[in-house]
């Protein structure tokens, strides 16, 4: 399964990178301007392409139990990498496995242990899988972050998603601003005051965690999320139409 890393997807993995357990899906929402069943919906696909592979803790195990930690940088040969990588992982104490591409050090393997005997025992049973241990350190400490062009940019973007289909046609997500000329209207009525030009076709309603079928007497109400369809392309108008009337100085 392939999926495309658009701007909801790069701020949903920025947010879980930066703290998966204290963040959930209506607060990624909240902030990327979608509903929480949007987001729900994308975390479950980015799962499903691997592209988010797991939710793992970051454990200090020297706070912990005072466990010693240890890096070891060591080479493998090409052709028997992956297989001896997947064997490191089965070794006790090993908590972290890293391949490199090419050239010497290509492995780096991550133990912990209560003492200085049992990270032996680890170095031991690499050695005997023909693992060459070049270096070892010990490990002081490990910081992770986010990575930052996922992030927020420092100009909101109104539209959420956006996708270029043949012929020119494009389908865009769009929030309904607090103010915008669409606000408290029917779809009808859009059109008949000519918000909604025309080859514009709203596909569907997104409120309260419900995706809702648009008809003629359908409201737009301020929150909502549609997606549009614009035969030929959007123009700034169509935009203005989903956006606040307020102007700032």
């Amino acid at each position: 399964m392939s999926i495309r890393l658009d701007e909801v997807n790069k701020r949903i993995i920025h947010a879980l990178m930066g703290d998966a357990r204290n963040t959930s899906a209506p607060m990624i929402a909240d902030e990327v301007g979608v509903s929480p069943a949007t987001i729900r919906n994308r975390i479950s696909q980015l799962e499903d392409a691997g592209i988010i592979r797991g939710y793992h803790a970051n454990v200090d195990f020297d706070t912990a139990d005072e466990m010693l930690s240890t890096l070891y940088v060591a080479s493998a040969s090409i052709e028997e990498r992956v297989h001896l990588a997947q064997q490191a992982r089965t070794i006790t104490g090993v908590v972290n496995v890293r391949e490199f591409v090419a050239g010497r050090k290509n492995l780096h393997v991550l133990a912990v242990g209560d003492d200085v005997e049992a990270l032996n025992d680890v170095a031991r049973e690499l050695a005997s899988l023909g693992i060459d241990i070049e270096d070892e350190k010990v490990l002081r400490t490990e910081q992770f972050q986010a990575y930052h062009p996922f992030g927020p940019v420092e100009t909101p973007q109104q539209f959420s998603d956006y996708i270029s289909l043949a012929g020119g046609n494009e389908v865009v997500e769009l929030t309904v601003d607090d103010d915008a000329p669409i606000a408290d209207m029917t779809l009808e009525e859009a059109g008949r005051d000519g918000l909604l030009e025309d080859g514009v076709l709203v596909v569907s309603i997104e409120r309260d965690d419900e995706v809702l079928t648009p008809r003629g007497e359908s409201d737009v109400r301020p929150g909502d999320i549609l997606t549009v369809l614009s035969r030929g392309g959007f123009s700034e108008s169509t935009f203005d139409t989903f956006e606040s009337r307020t102007e700032v100085n």
